[in-house]
């Protein structure tokens, strides 16, 4: 893996799916703040001037991401660049990894020598049946990230690793993406395996507590089901995407003060 720089970063460019997107960190707004806007916000606290654009759309998969993606963060010349991608794919019960893992070193070979640090992440992962039955794929290419990194001077956050991110109280009603909470803790780790001085523990347990009645819990699966699950197959079988027709939320490279309509 690569070495964190100790210099100021001007300027950032994030590459994605929901996860950097932002969902479910909902703002009053009915936007998605996440991860890669508290970051960005962070990061322009100690540099004047600094610049954040967010490319990331919910639903896309590698393919996607690297040829609606990747070009177009390289030729921004950003100081830092992240890339999370994969997850989509191994979620599906016919993903071919390794086609999944040449995607992403695709990607990796063109973003890597734009910045001047990438940063990959394992991807955090619910506890639960579903996480259970993909964690083979999600183990492989995870292997393969670390793997991509030390071969490309990136950077890779261990969020999978992080006992705290599987914790379900860290997940929204849908079961896929991060509470803000979640998304804070995310924010640290990236700013941590930057280098910079930590201002909170990320991984810190959250206080114990006791579930809750069998009665709650069946009630929460049968509203997600109806909710969330069906749906998501739905569009699995259809074809179609949550981010479909979406633009990213920050397309180009302006002032983080920038607000966009």
């Amino acid at each position: 893996m690569g070495t964190p720089e100790t210099h100021t970063y001007t300027s950032f460019v994030a590459v994605g799916d929901s996860f950097t997107e932002g969902m479910s960190d909902l703002l009053p707004d009915g936007t998605y703040r996440g991860w890669a806007d508290l970051l960005a916000g962070r990061l322009a606290a100690r540099a004047p001037g600094f610049r954040y654009a967010n490319l990331a759309v919910r639903g896309k998969l590698i393919r996607q991401i690297s040829e609606e993606q990747v070009d177009t963060a390289a030729a921004m010349g950003a100081d830092l660049i992240t890339l999370v991608g994969g997850l989509n794919d191994v979620l599906r019960p016919k993903c071919d990894v390794d086609a999944v893992c040449g995607l992403l070193e695709s990607s990796v070979e063109r973003l890597a020598p734009a910045c001047r640090q990438l940063v990959l992440m394992r991807s955090p992962a619910r506890r639960g049946p579903v996480a259970t039955r993909v964690l083979p794929r999600m183990e492989r290419l995870y292997d393969f990230v670390d793997g991509l990194a030390r071969r490309h001077g990136a950077l890779v956050v261990d969020l999978y690793g992080a006992e705290v991110l599987g914790d379900p109280r860290m997940w929204a009603d849908d079961r896929l993406h991060l509470t803000a909470e979640g998304h804070v803790r995310v924010a640290e780790a990236v700013w941590q395996t930057l280098g910079l001085p930590a201002e909170s523990q990320w991984t810190r347990a959250l206080p114990p507590h006791l579930p809750a009645p069998w009665a709650a819990r069946r009630l929460a699966d049968v509203r997600f089901t109806r909710e969330h699950l069906l749906p998501w197959i739905g569009r699995r079988l259809t074809g179609r995407s949550s981010g479909d027709g979406r633009l990213p939320k920050r397309p180009e490279l302006l002032p983080y003060e920038t607000r966009l309509p």
